[in-house]
C-alpha cells in the first residue's frame, strides 16, 4: 500500500525486452518496493527507471552497521527490501558517500555520548541499535518534510532536521495554510475593493488603508513601517491593482526556506530560517483553527496540563475568536516564545473585514541572520517601533489602539535570554 493509501499501479512493463503495452496491474506496494520487486524478478520498467543497464543495481536506504578487519565493512539496509535480507557490504562496493558521511557524523555523536574515542573495529549492539533508529527517524522526518512540501501553497520550502534525539514527527498534526473556521462561525468577504493605478504613489480615496487613516503600512521593498498595534489592511481580491502592488505582503505568504529543527534545551521543535532576513519583513501567518472564546477556555485547560498551548486569542476589538493550531497549523505553529524575541505580531485585514477576526502577522524587529531561531513574545506589548527607519509619523499615539493579539500560556519560560520573564501566567 502506497504511503497515501493509493494502489500503484504498473501502467508499462517492459519484461526481458518485451513490450506489454496493455498491461494494467494494481500493486499494494509503493515505488520503492515496486522498483526493488522489477530488478529482483529483473523486469524492465521505463516509469521505474529499471533498464537493462542497471536492473543489477540496487540502491542503498541506509547503513546499520559498520566493521573493519583488512578493509572495511558495512551492514546495508537495501531500499524497497525487508531488513531480513540486511547484507554487509565492503565499501568498495558502495556508491553511497552521502548515507557514509551521514553514518559516520551520527556514530561519531554517540560515541562522544558515551565518551568513547576512536571509531572501533566492530560496534558494540547498543551503538548500532542506536544508529538504526537514528536513520529510521531521519527517513520519517524525510517523508514528513515531503508531505510538507506538497502541502504548502507558499514560495517558501520547508525543512525539517532532529539532531539532538530520536523524536520523530508530531502526531495528529495537519499542515494548512489558512484559517480553519469552527462550526458557527462565519467569515464576511470585503465586497468593495481599491480602483488604484498605483496604490502606493497614487492612491485613491486613501486606497484600502483608508480604513487606518490612509496610512499605507509598506514601503516600496514591502517592509512594514507602521506601529505594531495600527491594523493593516491590505488590497484584495475586488481590488483593481495588480498582484504585484505594494500593498499586497501577507497574503503572497512565506518567502524564505524554513527549517522546523529540534531545540537541545528542551523547548521541543523550533524554527530556524536559513536565509538571511532584513528588518520590518513579512515572515508567516499564524493559523489554525477559529474557535469561540468559550471553546478556547476549555481547551485551554487541557493544554495547561500538558504544559504547552497553541491558543491565540484574538482579541484586537473583542474578545469572542480565538485561534488554536494544537492540531492544524502551519510553520508557524513550531515558533517557540522568548522575552527578547526577532518577530512582532501585526493585525492584518485582506478579504475579510470583520474586526474581530483579524489575520495573524508576524514580522521581524531586526535584521535576522541566515540559521538563527526565530521567536516572538506569547505575551507579545505593543513596543514603539523605529521611526526614522519606517517612516513613520512620530505624532502617532500608540495609546488607546486595539489589543494586539496574544498567546494564552501559563507555563514556565525557558527563553534564556537576559530580559526572560520566567513565568508567563
Amino acid at each position: 500500500m502506497h504511503p497515501d493509501g493509493v494502489n500503484m499501479h504498473v501502467i508499462f512493463v517492459v519484461l526481458k525486452g518485451v513490450s506489454l503495452s496493455a498491461c494494467s496491474v494494481p500493486w499494494k506496494m509503493s515505488w520503492d518496493e515496486l522498483e526493488a520487486l522489477c530488478r529482483r524478478e529483473r523486469l524492465y520498467c521505463r516509469q521505474l527507471g529499471v533498464k537493462r543497464a542497471n536492473v543489477n543495481e540496487f540502491d542503498v536506504e541506509f547503513l546499520c552497521n559498520y566493521k573493519r578487519t583488512k578493509e572495511e565493512f558495512y551492514l546495508v539496509k537495501w531500499k524497497g527490501f525487508p531488513e531480513s535480507d540486511n547484507t554487509w557490504e565492503p565499501k568498495r562496493n558502495l556508491k553511497c558517500p552521502k548515507l557514509m558521511k551521514q553514518f559516520h557524523l551520527d556514530l561519531d555523536q554517540e560515541l562522544r555520548r558515551h565518551k568513547r574515542r576512536g571509531t572501533p573495529k566492530k560496534l558494540d549492539l547498543d551503538v548500532a541499535t542506536f544508529l538504526v533508529q537514528k536513520a529510521k527517524v531521519r527517513k520519517r522526518l524525510q517523508r514528513w518534510e515531503g508531505h510538507l512540501n506538497h502541502k504548502r501553497n507558499h514560495p517558501g520550502r520547508i525543512f525539517v532536521m532532529n539532531e539532538v534525539d530520536l523524536e520523530g514527527p508530531p502526531k495528529n498534526f495537519t499542515y494548512i495554510n489558512n484559517y480553519k473556521v469552527g462550526q458557527g462561525i462565519v467569515l464576511d468577504e470585503m465586497a468593495v475593493g481599491c480602483e488604484c493605478k498605483n496604490c502606493l504613489k497614487e492612491p485613491v480615496n486613501g486606497c484600502c488603508p483608508g480604513a487606518s487613516l490612509h496610512r499605507m503600512a509598506y514601503n516600496d521593498k514591502g517592509q512594514v513601517r507602521v506601529r505594531a498595534g495600527q491594523p493593516i489592511y491590505e488590497c484584495n481580491s475586488n481590488c483593481s491593482c495588480r498582484s504585484d502592488c505594494p500593498n499586497r505582503v501577507v497574503q503572497k505568504g512565506i518567502q524564505f526556506d524554513l527549517c522546523i529543527f529540534k531545540t537541545e534545551n528542551g523547548r521541543g521543535w523550533g524554527v530556524r530560517t536559513l536565509q538571511r532576513i532584513k528588518k520590518n519583513t513579512f515572515i508567516m501567518e499564524y493559523v489554525g483553527e477559529i474557535i469561540t472564546t468559550d471553546e478556547a477556555e476549555r481547551r485551554g485547560h487541557v493544554y495547561d496540563r500538558q504544559g504547552s498551548t497553541y491558543l491565540f486569542d484574538l482579541d484586537y476589538v473583542e474578545d469572542v475568536y480565538t485561534v488554536d493550531a494544537a492540531h492544524q497549523g502551519n510553520v508557524s505553529h513550531f515558533v517557540n516564545h522568548s522575552c527578547n524575541p526577532n518577530l512582532q505580531v501585526f493585525n492584518v485585514f485582506i478579504d475579510n473585514i470583520d474586526e474581530r477576526l483579524p489575520r495573524i502577522a508576524l514580522f521581524s524587529t531586526r535584521a535576522i541572520r541566515a540559521g538563527e531561531e526565530l521567536t516572538f513574545d506569547y505575551k507579545m506589548q505593543i513596543d514603539p517601533v523605529d521611526t526614522e527607519s519606517t517612516k513613520m509619523d512620530s505624532s502617532f499615539n500608540v495609546a488607546g489602539l486595539p489589543s494586539s493579539p496574544k498567546k494564552r500560556i501559563r507555563v514556565e519560560c525557558r527563553c534564556g535570554s537576559d530580559l526572560c520573564r520566567k513565568y508567563l501566567f
